[in-house]
Parts: structure tokens; sequence; C-alpha cells
């Protein structure tokens, strides 16, 4: 191949790109770099090439050609190749590269080997589940790996589940006067093993209902009001919003993650610590 020949084929690569083919442009770009792997500006056919299969979702291609990127990219300066190699390798569960690409990025990882456990802060992902969203909160555990904290409303999407989420955010949440960024949603990495659950419960004040949401807290599981829940337009989830813990007196429904015997037992605890205010009907498993 002629470099005349090869700078045809990025003029057509960059034109698949433009239109979305995301799989042509990726085609003619590994042409290229199969015999001009390290021209002046091949880290970006490179970079190019490893996203266009990031968005195609082949993390194996994804995490070969971004290893190749990030080799020809400069470590600790937040260079996005990195980036991207990072979330294919975590996807991959292939640590060593992961540990690496997060390193070279410029952030700094908890001392080890293997699978990323740390404390990344909190932040939140728009689940995407066969085209039906639902922004929730994470605890991040990487830069791209996060536990749900809230109970999803969405059927099949449960509290305590892990997902990798993009590096772009997509939208802000406002809480208590911080910012935290919305990121979309990439692959469900673990599901999580708590059903979702039903039930009605009376709460003569608002502390009674916030006493039943800390008990199940504390046990490690997960309880979402209903009152809890907004609906918003794609293009307003992307925008910046102010959350607030919108917790009421009343009767009212209440999302439960948690199997159905430690439920129930938790329930008729809170409802018996006071004499009066406090009941619940309709326990019931949803998904």
């Amino acid at each position: 191949m002629h470099k005349s020949e090869a700078r045809k084929l990025i003029e057509q690569a960059r034109t698949a790109w433009e239109a979305e083919e995301w799989q042509r442009a990726a085609d003619l770009y590994e042409r290229v770099l199969a015999r001009f792997p390290d021209e002046r500006p091949s880290a970006e056919w490179w970079y190019d090439a490893a996203l266009a299969h990031k968005f195609l979702r082949n993390w194996e291609k994804a995490r070969d050609l971004g290893r190749e990127a990030a080799a020809r990219a400069p470590r600790g300066e937040g260079d996005p190749a990195f980036w991207n190699l990072g979330i294919a390798a975590t996807i991959l569960r292939d640590w060593a590269t992961a540990r690496d690409a997060w390193t070279g990025f410029g952030i700094g990882l908890p001392d080890g080997e293997g699978e990323i456990a740390g404390r990344f802060g909190a932040a939140c992902v728009r689940l995407d589940t066969d085209g039906e969203r639902e922004v929730v909160w994470i605890e991040r555990l990487c830069p791209t790996r996060g536990r749900v904290v809230n109970v999803p409303v969405t059927g099949g999407r449960r509290y305590g589940e892990i997902v990798v989420h993009d590096g772009e955010p997509k939208g802000e949440r406002v809480y208590d006067g911080t910012t935290f960024p919305v990121f979309d949603e990439l692959t469900l990495f673990e599901a999580s093993a708590l059903p979702t659950l039903e039930v009605t419960v009376g709460a003569g004040e608002a502390a009674d209902l916030e006493a039943l949401l800390a008990l199940f807290t504390e046990h490690g599981f997960g309880a979402e009001p209903a009152s809890a829940v907004r609906v918003l337009c794609a293009c307003c989830s992307e925008g910046t919003h102010q959350q607030e813990r919108d917790v009421r007196a009343g009767a009212q429904a209440v999302s439960l993650a948690a199997p159905e015997h430690e439920a129930r037992r938790l329930l008729e605890r809170w409802a018996g610590e006071t004499a009066i205010g406090r009941s619940w009907s309709g326990l019931e498993q949803v998904g």
C-alpha cells in the first residue's frame, strides 16, 4: 500500500465516521494501520479505530486497539486513550490492563492487584434497559463501575447491581449544594440477587417513613418511596436538575430491595416500635 492510497482510505474512514458507520470506519483505519502503524498521525487513527469498536460494543477489539492508542499517548496527562482502554479492560475483567490504563490517565488507585474496589464517590447513571431509561444513584467502585443504591422502578433492574458507565457526563443532578454527573450505562457488570418488592405503608409523620428507610439501609437493603421518583423527558434528563429528598407522611407505596422474609421481619419491627402511626400491607414481589 502506497501512502497515496492510505490517504484515500483515511478520508473514506472519516466520511464513514461522520455517518456513524462505525464498522466501516474501523475496518478502513485498521487497513491503513496494518501498513503504517507508527506514522505521525497514527496515534489518532488507533484511537478512532478503538473508539469505533467501543461504539459497536466490541470490547475485545476496543481493548486491543486501545492498547495501541494508549502506547502512543502521553502518560499522566488525562489522555482519553487511557480512559477508553480502561473501560474496555474493565468490562473484560482484564484488571492488569485496567489498572495500568487508569494510572496512565493520571488516576490514583487503591494498592493491590486484580479487581478494583475503591471509593470514588457518588454519581448518577442512566440505566438503559431495552430503550427504557432511568437515572439512579451509584457508589463508584472505580472510575467506570458503580453499585446502584436506589431501588430501580424499571423492570429487570435491581438495587445493588453493579454497572459500567461511560466517561462523558450526559446531565447533572444537584443535591444539597453539590453537583453530581450523570453518565450513560454501557453494560450490566454484575447482577444483584436482591428481589424488588412493593408494599403500601402508612406513616403518621414523615419521621416514621424516614425510620423505615433507615432501618432497611442499616441492614444492607434498599427502600425507596414512590414520591422519590420523577419522570423527565429524554431531553430534560440530560440537563441539570435539583434533587431533593421528598419524604412524606400518609399512605404510600414503597419499593423495597430485600429477601421477602427479611422485608416482612423489618416491616413488623418498624410497625411495632410505636403504638400508633405505622402500618403496612400488600407486600409482593415485582421484580
